[in-house]
């Protein structure tokens, strides 16, 4: 019985001890960083199409312009940057009616391509420079569309600057830990930044 109880202790000082090192661990490699703010909204470079039910003859794809505008059948120019794609059918849906071009038009928009939204990589991966944001894009996927870290980079000290509702934010994230399973990956939003620190030797 005596043994029967010490290995009862000894077991549950081992199962206390490894429950307070994975929770030491976890509060270690914990990010305090804001949620990517997901509002799919149309920006300069952005492509879509555009159907006007019953208005076959119409062409159906059209690009922003670098000031924000499209230039639309009917309508002529309009501007869409920071709208969505339902807020774009609505507002063309109220011009056809305001012009009185057509009385109860159904207007149809879909976006093919984000071009205006993006992420930026710096520092030491092997190809610096803007990648588009593709949808549900993370930390380590947008490393790996940057060619990966160099020879020298630390990948324990890398900065994300992030835009939020407060301001800018800026944390340091162990990427290392992440590709070791440590810690989960990092969801990006557009306009996010990527530094990538060098390693000191």
């Amino acid at each position: 019985m005596r043994i029967s109880i010490s290995t009862q202790r000894w077991g549950s000082l081992l199962a206390g001890a490894a429950l307070a090192a994975c929770a030491a661990n976890g509060a270690a490699h914990k990010i305090n960083l804001a949620p990517p703010i997901e509002r799919n909204v149309l920006g300069p470079g952005d492509t879509f199409t555009l159907e006007i039910v019953g208005e076959k003859d119409l062409p159906h794809e059209y690009q922003v312009a670098s000031d924000g505008t499209v230039d639309l059948p009917y309508v002529h120019t309009l501007k869409v940057a920071d709208l969505e794609a339902q807020e774009v059918a609505r507002l063309v849906r109220d011009h056809l009616i305001s012009e009185k071009v057509l009385s109860d038009p159904s207007v149809v928009v879909q976006v093919k391509e984000y071009a205006s939204r993006h992420v930026t990589l710096l520092g030491q991966v092997a190809k610096p420079g803007s990648f588009p944001l593709m949808p549900g894009m993370s930390l380590i996927q947008a490393i790996s569309q940057a060619g990966g870290l160099t020879a020298v980079a630390s990948g324990s000290h890398v900065n994300l600057t992030r835009k939020t509702p407060k301001g800018q934010q800026t944390v340091e994230i162990d990427v290392e830990s992440i590709t070791d399973g440590k810690s989960p990956d990092v969801p990006l939003q557009a306009g996010d930044q990527i530094y990538v620190h060098e390693r000191l030797f």
